[in-house]
């Protein structure tokens, strides 16, 4: 099969906003790989590389400059034995053969296929084509129930394995997947809620009300004195978290598998900043890697250097218990679930309020709130486990945060938003006066329509520009979604603001009724303080 195959289908994807027709599209794409090219395919529409990252960021793959090729003539075959090669590439002189290796492949694309690659390997291939299509597109092409399809991926943790199973072995394979201890699966995840009455109503009573942790999910495996953790993408930590380790090797039993949070606490048992447990999990770069593709510094925030060091103890709060002494529990009841963890996890369990009554349940979300965390998690005591965000059965609750911030400037996108003023560079008010205090950049968001319109519009506003940049006059309000704010050294204010995302502009307000970096810091977590 060629590249370009892959490439049109991708493009086709694109130019649709129907899922059936994607998946429609992507189940057409995969009958026709064979069984060498169904695993890179299939990684390749989900967004990534089959090797995960490689190591090569956008300014890498910019600088490479050579002609694109007249006509395709890329294999998938070749193309993943090349991103293989990149990644295995380290060591002395390993800058220069992986230069190497992308001018022969970039030299060999074709202009869409290049644009294609370079969005593959930045992360910004946004074409709709997400695990839960790709995973409904195998059931397609493999003629299989789309059920057996997702628990089977849920199961290995991989949908390139998972489609291989299908289209080689059908409903028969994909049954033969079981809960593998050592072996992560994909994690159950919450769905946001709109309120806490509307969810506890929802579920009759019959349900678990637990803390909403600001901390980082962990899976851990069990099984006899071998421990191995796991993070939410999968990745293993476990020569990162010495304290888990042994925390779980210590619990009374010979193998289990439990889902919770982790996350660092100050002297007073209070949450650190997100950022902090976060350095726990970071990666050092891989030698001859691009530091700019490295994980280095979680969230891109400099790590403090006191929370880089392994005297920041992570504490464990597992909520979930999916495996205990040869016994798997994925289809048990929560209600089951829990009685396992308690027996096994006892003073390690998150802190949960079973069927409590709508008013307790409220006192509970307060509570949670004053100890710090984010607020809470409504889950069904009558539900399985089931990867992802299928259904309702478990719901966070947490207040939504929004502040009106002024655009500073934006900088030019690459992948699909080439050619637009994408990333904003978002301020906050100064109180007393001065220039607004930057707290962050986003472009989550930013529709279709958005970014024609601040390409045409802030060029009316430009301060100034670089290469990158297109810096504005305080002169345009926008509100922006966010789940809080963080101590950071990246601004000047101290502070940056997390997860934020684009609601809407707001030409109803002047810049001087914008919000101030004051009440940025009010959303720091108690006790964080950033500097003045």
């Amino acid at each position: 099969m060629l590249l370009s195959q892959v490439v049109e289908a991708s493009e086709a994807v694109r130019a649709t906003s129907s899922r059936k027709t994607k998946i429609a599209t992507l189940a057409e794409l995969l009958s026709r790989a064979g069984p060498a090219e169904l695993a890179p395919v299939v990684a390749w529409v989900s967004g990534e590389p089959l090797q995960g990252r490689i190591g090569t960021g956008w300014r890498t793959l910019t600088a490479v400059s050579v002609d694109p090729a007249a006509e395709p003539g890329l294999t998938v075959t070749a193309v993943d034995e090349t991103l293989g090669n990149l990644a295995h590439t380290g060591g002395s002189g390993s800058t220069a053969r992986r230069r190497a290796l992308l001018v022969d492949l970039l030299s060999a694309a074709t202009a869409p296929e290049r644009d294609f690659l370079v969005r593959l390997l930045t992360g910004e291939l946004r074409q709709g084509a997400l695990a839960a299509i790709v995973a409904e597109a195998v059931a397609v092409a493999a003629a299989v129930p789309v059920e057996l399809v997702r628990r089977a991926h849920m199961l290995s943790g991989r949908l390139p394995v998972t489609a291989m199973a299908a289209m080689t072995g059908g409903a028969p394979a994909l049954s033969e997947f079981r809960l593998e201890v050592g072996r992560p699966i994909q994690p159950m995840l919450a769905s946001p809620g709109a309120t806490l009455d509307d969810a506890f109503a929802e579920f009759g009573g019959e349900v678990s009300v637990e803390h909403k942790l600001d901390g980082a999910r962990i899976q851990v495996h069990r099984s006899g004195s071998r421990v191995r953790v796991f993070t939410r993408t999968l990745r293993d930590i476990t020569g990162n978290v010495p304290e888990l380790v042994e925390l779980v090797t210590g619990l009374d039993c010979e193998s289990v598998v439990l889902d919770g949070e982790t996350l660092a606490l100050n002297d007073a048992g209070r949450p650190r900043p997100f950022q902090e447990t976060m350095s726990r999990f970071a990666l050092s770069p891989a030698p001859g890697t691009d530091p700019e593709a490295s994980a280095a510094t979680a969230l891109g925030e400099a790590v403090p250097a006191a929370a880089s060091t392994r005297e920041l103890l992570l504490h464990p709060y597992f909520f979930d218990c999916l495996h205990l002494d040869g016994a798997d529990l994925l289809d048990a009841p929560l209600s089951e679930r829990r009685a396992a963890l308690a027996k096994v996890a006892g003073e390690h369990s998150i802190p949960a309020l079973l069927r409590p009554d709508a008013e307790a349940a409220a006192d509970y979300l307060d509570a949670a709130l004053a100890a710090g965390h984010e607020g809470v998690v409504i889950k069904s005591l009558a539900a399985p486990y089931a990867a992802g965000r299928r259904g309702r059965a478990w719901q966070k609750i947490k207040p939504a945060h929004t502040l009106d911030l002024i655009v500073l400037g934006a900088e030019w996108g690459y992948g699909r938003r080439t050619g637009y003023l994408s990333n904003l560079h978002l301020g906050a008010l100064d109180p007393d006066g001065g220039e607004p205090i930057m707290v962050g950049k986003t472009f989550k968001g930013l529709t279709d329509a958005l970014l024609h319109w601040q390409t045409a519009e802030f060029p009316r506003h430009e301060r100034t520009r670089d290469e990158h940049t297109v810096f504005l006059h305080p002169e345009l309000v926008v509100e922006i979604a966010l789940d809080g704010a963080q101590v950071s050294s990246r601004y000047p204010g101290g502070v940056a603001l997390r997860f934020a995302r684009v609601v809407r502009y707001r030409p109803d307000k002047e810049p001087a009724q914008a919000d101030t970096i004051a009440a940025v810091r009010a959303l720091l977590p108690p006790g964080s303080a950033a500097a003045e």
